[in-house]
């Protein structure tokens, strides 16, 4: 096989700061060493997946959000342990998000630049390995 597994992803945010208030004190990811390439940006280790945060710079048009939380949109997705767990966290955030329920084990929501993330649980109808 040609692709040996995943290893990041990449999202487009307009403000670093914001974007780390959400990914690193929110979600709890931990950030992890990256090369300076002239632009702001953060990477994340997600388990055995890389997250790299890119701060466009003014008047660089990357592609538009979806314009409301829909799992149609494109998106990266987490896995879980406990979803009752991030459910309550991110209620008490604040955040908008559209849940299935436990039994089917996803969360979708949308981070400060509109980008979706889904958060899902192995085990749950749809999340199994």
């Amino acid at each position: 096989m040609l692709i040996e597994g995943a290893h990041h992803f990449s999202l487009a945010v307009g403000d670093i700061e914001k974007a780390r208030g959400f990914y690193t004190r929110l979600l709890g990811l931990s950030e992890i060493e990256r090369p300076d390439f002239g632009l702001p940006g953060i990477w994340y280790q997600a388990g055995s997946v890389q997250l790299h945060l890119i701060q466009t710079p003014d008047g660089v048009d990357v592609g538009t959000a979806a314009p409301a939380l829909t799992p149609l949109a494109q998106h990266v997705a987490f896995e879980i342990s406990d979803y009752e767990a991030m459910h309550g966290r991110l209620e008490e955030a604040g955040v908008e998000m559209l849940a299935t329920g436990n039994e089917v084990g996803q969360i979708f929501v949308r981070d400060p630049d509109g980008n979706t993330v889904e958060f899902i649980q192995p085990g749950g109808r749809l999340g199994r390995r």
